[in-house]
């Protein structure tokens, strides 16, 4: 009795490729064991799957449902197999990260000489933009995105958190007054990050939920958060920047915090994402757990300033 697996198998590539013979080389067997192994599940059916001309083979309607079965249970089939394996399985290959530009630089950048001395067959090749990519149609194993997920094909890991501040130089304070309430912001210049929803339209987002909204002005937008520091530690105007960005300034008192009278909004977090591979490779596990030991708890830059 001819295997049933295999069968399915030839069955898969025939249906792929639209011939018996390119399916036999693809599985390494002869053209007539391959046609055996067709004849075998017709006969056990009691069906045609397959229409045979001069030039190629075709699907009868009974071998496409047939077929969308087949894949499922091959599907199953590697997967119960990798993950037998999986304990075995070494981290290696290149791993393709994507990561926001300051985020990447200040965080991701600095941890990658530890991942790879511990996963030394991994090559990491590090994309840094704050454009929103496409992991399955780009090419990327894995991003790091900040906010709210909205892709539920994906698998998202919860990294760390990620608070907001609002902060100035001392000097921009000095000259132009310290304020206390949201409604105040709109005597002062805020320099807003144009890529985020708790910025954008001259609005900045507070309280609980984001549920307070405020119109703010200023004389400088930018699409990435360094730009914004920067500025501000030159003493242009008022930010509101995630602490991952600004608490190296917090520290050395290049920035301070300005306190008002509704909480800073926290966003949701910041996450490791990776398309839902039932059994993501071993490169991508390996390398999520880094960050999430990395990460986990309070994060460095959420350490008292």
């Amino acid at each position: 009795m001819l295997d049933r697996v295999t069968g399915m198998q030839v069955f898969s590539r025939v249906a792929a490729l639209g011939s018996l013979s390119a399916a036999a080389r693809a599985l390494g067997m002869s053209q007539t064991m391959a046609t055996k192994h067709i004849a075998a599940i017709e006969e056990r059916l009691g069906v045609r799957l397959l229409l045979r001309t001069t030039r190629k083979l075709t699907l009868t309607e009974a071998g496409r449902r047939y077929l969308e079965s087949v894949e499922r249970i091959l599907s199953e089939v590697e997967e119960a197999e990798a993950t037998a394996a999986a304990e075995r399985v070494e981290a290696r290959g290149t791993l393709r990260v994507n990561a926001p530009l300051s985020f990447g630089v200040r965080e991701i950048a600095p941890v990658m000489a530890d991942f790879t001395r511990q996963h030394p067959a991994v090559v990491v090749d590090l994309g840094l933009s704050d454009r929103f990519v496409d992991l399955v149609e780009e090419g990327w194993d894995l991003a790091i995105r900040i906010g709210r997920m909205q892709d539920s094909s994906m698998v998202a890991r919860r990294l760390a958190p990620c608070r907001m501040v609002v902060c100035a130089s001392p000097d921009y304070l000095a000259e132009h007054g310290r304020p206390t309430t949201v409604r105040d912001l709109a005597g002062h210049n805020c320099l807003s990050y144009t890529l985020s929803r708790m910025q954008s339209g001259g609005r900045w987002l507070f309280g609980p939920d984001a549920r307070v909204s405020v119109p703010v002005s200023g004389n400088l937008r930018a699409s990435n958060g360094d730009a914004l520091v920067a500025a501000a530690l030159a003493g242009q105007g008022l930010i509101y920047e995630p602490t991952f960005l600004v608490s190296d300034a917090l520290r050395d008192g290049g920035l301070v915090t300005v306190e008002l009278n509704e909480p800073f909004i926290e966003l949701p977090g910041i996450y490791a994402v990776h398309p839902a591979n039932r059994l993501p490779p071993a490169k991508v596990r390996a390398f999520v757990e880094f960050l999430g030991q990395r990460f986990g708890g309070v994060p460095l830059w959420d350490r008292p300033y």
